[in-house]
């Protein structure tokens, strides 16, 4: 009996409401923990935000790269440098003294065409005499007027109509020497017109012109460029004026008729785009960027972003809904009025607007930084502050309030101490989740260029990056880990937003 008396006492000592263990067990912030961490997602939300943290945080100081560090390398750039055609047209020499006009030579294209051999003008009769390939001699009354050929003579000296006659009916006829007033001339294998052992002229029938205003092409360039394009060549390299070898490709445009001729040039460009590797864990952006170092940084911004905007939400809506609440009558429907027009404006669009506004005002990125989170924290408050309204509708009949107002405690002291802490719960409840959306929504205003601008790094504006479809498909490591990352962060705070709200109210379970 003695000892079922010591047992009873040994547990209504354990059930003493004095003991200061059981005080502590049933404290309303060990209960709410205690149910927040029994909820396995909530816990799971809580370790992503923690890992999106500690990334975002602590993983920028610890890169070896800045975020706005660019990386370069050499790579060999084709350029155009020259474009080359081969002349399909006839040109047209008059002799000393004599003048082939416009109508003659139109005249003697149809007859050439025809194959007739003399044809009229209105002045005139004319004779043609074929005196090589592509080479005509054109005369009256035995009298030579003038000479059409396609060939092209380029001139070094000073020649006249005699000696271009003779050069073109000897290169015509693939002749190595001809004579003109007792002097004899020579032509080699590239054209070349020499006399005495002096060139004064060349005979080619390509047209060279440069890809570029101050790039003379020089002879001896043009004459490699005729002999590698009738060897068929697709590649050469020449020794410039500067002492040294250049290399050249050369493509034929069939539908244009043009011979391309580019430089390859060792270029110092950004490394654009490169792969993973043991430098760049993540590989490169289109301006050069680490992109590991991109994400830890854009995720300092994203999450910095959520909290401000968050933060000037819950201010406006404390206040704004506390004195609506409080107070009733005219000063609740003037404050209700004011929300009823925020909820009317439409946000998209005025966001768009003010976005273009800034970049025509041309606004320092952390400026419009900053902007931006006071646009969209003065665009989000009007759920917080009707939800802070409600609450303090209910709180305030109730009777602690009337014992706080028979005690003569001011009014702003009965709102903000003893009112708003009751509503705490819920506002956690609600910020926590809105950080998710807050965090969405400068994802999506970044991507669309109107949030975070470049060098400054978000998860938005990295997968801003993606412009074209070949990106998107070919350079998966700029775009997947962003959208991994904003996938992490915003499912953590839904699952803590969820986890709270169960835990402040376990009625929310059944």
């Amino acid at each position: 009996m003695s000892d079922l008396q010591n047992t009873n006492e040994t547990k209504n000592e354990q059930l003493s409401l004095n003991d200061d263990r059981r005080v502590r067990t049933l404290s309303p912030g060990a209960l709410v923990a205690q149910r927040f961490f029994r909820n396995r997602l909530a816990v799971v939300g809580m370790v992503m935000l923690i890992a999106m943290f500690l990334f975002s945080f602590v993983g920028g100081l610890i890169s070896p790269y800045r975020q706005d560090e660019q990386f370069y390398k050499y790579t060999d750039l084709k350029k155009e440098y020259a474009a080359v055609t081969q002349n399909a047209d006839f040109r047209y020499l008059s002799a000393d003294g004599k003048n082939f006009d416009s109508i003659a030579q139109a005249k003697f294209l149809l007859a050439q065409g025809k194959g007739e051999t003399t044809f009229e003008t209105k002045d005139a009769t004319y004779e043609l005499t074929e005196e090589g390939k592509d080479f005509y001699m054109i005369s009256e009354n035995g009298e030579t007027v003038a000479i059409a050929f396609k060939d092209i003579v380029n001139k070094v000296a000073d020649l006249s109509f005699d000696e271009i006659h003779a050069a073109l009916v000897a290169y015509t006829n693939d002749e190595k020497a001809f004579t003109v007033a007792d002097t004899e001339y020579t032509l080699d294998e590239d054209g070349n017109i020499m006399k005495g052992g002096e060139t004064i002229g060349y005979i080619t029938r390509f047209v060279i012109s440069s890809a570029q205003s101050d790039v003379v092409i020089s002879r001896e360039y043009g004459e490699e460029v005729a002999s590698q394009i009738a060897a068929d060549a697709s590649e050469f390299t020449f020794t410039g004026e500067d002492g040294e070898e250049h290399q050249y490709n050369i493509s034929y445009d069939a539908t244009a008729k043009v011979w391309s001729i580019t430089e390859g040039t060792a270029t110092y460009v950004y490394d654009s785009y490169a792969s993973p590797s043991k430098e760049h864990w993540l590989g490169t952006d289109t301006n050069g960027m680490d992109m590991l170092t991109r994400l830890m940084y854009g995720g300092r911004v994203s999450l910095i972003i959520g909290f401000i905007v968050v933060i000037i939400e819950a201010v406006l809506g404390i206040i704004l809904g506390g004195v609506s609440g409080y107070f009733g009558g005219w000063v609740d429907n003037l404050i209700m009025r004011i929300v009823d027009i925020f909820y009317c404006i439409p946000s998209l669009p005025l966001i768009i607007i003010l976005g273009a506004a800034m970049d025509a005002m041309k606004l320092d990125p952390q400026i419009r930084m900053l902007y931006l989170m006071l646009i969209l924290g003065f665009l989000g408050w009007p759920s917080i502050a009707r939800l802070v309204r409600g609450q303090i509708l209910s709180l305030r009949e109730q009777e602690f309030m009337t014992a706080t107002e028979a005690c003569g405690i001011r009014t702003s002291k009965r709102i903000f101490k003893h009112l708003i802490p009751n509503v705490i719960p819920q506002l956690i409840v609600i910020c926590t989740m809105s950080l998710g959306s807050t965090i969405i929504t400068e994802a999506t205003l970044s991507f669309l260029g109107l949030g975070v601008k470049f060098p400054f790094a978000s998860w938005g504006n990295i997968i801003n990056d993606v412009n074209n479809a070949f990106v998107m498909t070919h350079y998966w490591f700029v775009w997947i880990p962003a959208g991994i990352c904003l996938l992490i962060a915003v499912l953590g705070f839904n699952f803590v937003g969820d986890g709270l709200r169960d835990a402040f109210d376990p009625r929310m379970k059944r």
